[in-house]
């Protein structure tokens, strides 16, 4: 059935709501995607072939051969991948269709005709999908979801340093506690954010093509003087891959697990600012910004709900479950091979998806916030109390017996004044001049080194 709208039928929000969000993946982690992949690899290995002089039935190229080559290649759209879908459908075998896509196109050009037997030529079809699958995630990785990653940290850190020296209540446990600043929480999770994020960018995606069961058996049975270990390196290292000698039939999806573990590990620490995003606003310690229609309640008109940080939560939520998934389950293979991960790796686009619709959540969101210093100031103002940390130290500096257990005493389960505080400071058994000290200490500045901490260590900053 044909739908005027047919994302309103999406089974998956990433083809139907969602669907703007995950445009840049979609020609990449998407059966055109792979079809267009597998097309390019195939090319890389014909043309390898066809240069190598041991290989003397595969004759070289000629200019012109070699200008349709790359035409068959650039001109690669979707009504070519629909005629492999459609030749797909009497094969049953998807890279199959490929070859005999190629086959036809080969067909168009005399000197290609008489060398079309080279296509697929020795390959077992994970040959080609394993490099097929490394490129998509490599472009999907370098040109998609790492610099979303970039963004989400570049306005952290820029939040950090404008409110490094902005006070703010700490929170342990949910309750009162030493007070640090602004600044230094966004600083805090834009480190850990940068961490993940390189790690992500530095996983190595292996790919390899040596055959059914990884020995290069049939390419040895046709050509036994040619170095087929150079040739398949050649491949795929000029497809910008690490190349892998020893394997199974499969490529053994170790690279893969671990760029899946790295985005999964990414996502976790943003998940974490998320839900403290979400806590800050509930205290009030953000506004924010009014989109004109924008609704937050279908019954309560004054609502301006922190909409963007729960949906980055939930989409972080369904990426990080496909994700630990397929890292758990991609790099293990019965024996020699099983397909399990052929049906498992055509979910990469869900883990990928979900993560970059978050990472527009979540920079929306940041785009949102105002802080609302008066809340800060005025939190902490309620909270005297929590300079008992620095009576029952300034205390042990002295000698005073017990510091902790009188500052106990005078100070838990209490909400204290300026006024209530300083009258438990006339009774310490300290000299005037450490009384005057915390006499003069406030809330709001004691927060120890927090805005030196931002201005030398958050990312972006000269440490």
């Amino acid at each position: 059935m044909n739908h005027a709208n047919p994302a309103l039928f999406a089974l998956s929000p990433l083809d139907g709501r969602y669907a703007s969000r995950v445009t840049p993946l979609r020609e990449l982690l998407s059966e055109y995607g792979l079809i267009k992949a597998r097309v390019r690899v195939e090319l890389a290995w014909f043309r390898v072939l066809s240069d190598s002089p041991d290989v003397d039935d595969c004759p070289s190229l000629s200019t012109a051969a070699r200008e349709a080559l790359e035409r068959i290649e650039i001109r690669f759209d979707e009504s070519a991948a629909a005629r492999v879908k459609d030749i797909e459908s009497t094969t049953n075998h998807d890279v199959k269709a490929v070859e005999y896509y190629l086959k036809e196109q080969f067909a168009k050009v005399p000197e290609l005709k008489a060398a079309s037997e080279f296509i697929h030529f020795a390959c077992t079809s994970e040959d080609i999908n394993n490099l097929s699958w490394a490129l998509l995630l490599s472009e999907a990785r370098d040109s998609v979801c790492a610099p979303a990653m970039g963004r989400i940290i570049d306005a952290l850190a820029t939040m950090a340093r404008a409110e490094a020296e902005t006070p703010m209540l700490a929170r342990t446990h949910g309750q009162p506690a030493t007070p640090t600043t602004l600044g230094k929480e966004m600083a805090t999770v834009a480190a850990r954010l940068e961490r993940q994020h390189q790690r992500f960018i530095d996983v190595t995606l292996t790919a390899k093509l040596n055959g059914a069961t990884g020995n290069f058996n049939a390419h040895v049975s046709a050509y036994p003087e040619v170095d087929w270990l150079a040739l398949s390196q050649q491949v795929v290292e000029s497809l910008g891959l690490t190349w892998l000698p020893l394997t199974t039939q499969i490529e053994p999806h170790d690279g893969v697990g671990e760029l899946l573990d790295a985005l999964a590990g990414f996502n976790t620490v943003l998940v974490d600012l998320c839900r403290d995003i979400w806590n800050y606003v509930s205290l009030g310690y953000f506004r924010q910004r009014l989109v004109k229609g924008e609704i937050g309640s279908s019954t309560m008109p004054h609502k301006v709900n922190p909409i963007d940080f729960e949906n980055g939560e939930g989409n972080l939520g369904l990426a990080n479950a496909v994700a630990r998934h397929l890292a758990n389950t991609l790099p293990v293979s019965r024996m020699q091979r099983d397909l399990t991960d052929s049906t498992a790796q055509r979910a990469l686009g869900t883990a990928f998806g979900h993560s970059l619709v978050a990472y527009a959540s979540v920079s929306r969101g940041l785009g949102k916030l105002e802080v609302a210093r008066e809340r800060l100031a005025a939190d902490l103002d309620l909270h005297w109390e929590v300079l008992g940390e620095a009576a029952q130290t300034l205390m042990r500096r002295y000698g005073v017996k017990a510091p902790y257990e009188t500052l106990k005493e005078a100070t838990r389960g209490r909400e204290l004044d300026q006024n209530t505080w300083r009258q438990v400071v006339s009774e310490l058994p300290l000299p005037a001049d450490a009384r005057r000290e915390l006499e003069a200490l406030t809330p709001a500045t004691y927060t120890g080194i927090a805005a030196e901490l931002v201005r030398r260590y958050a990312p972006g900053s000269k440490s």
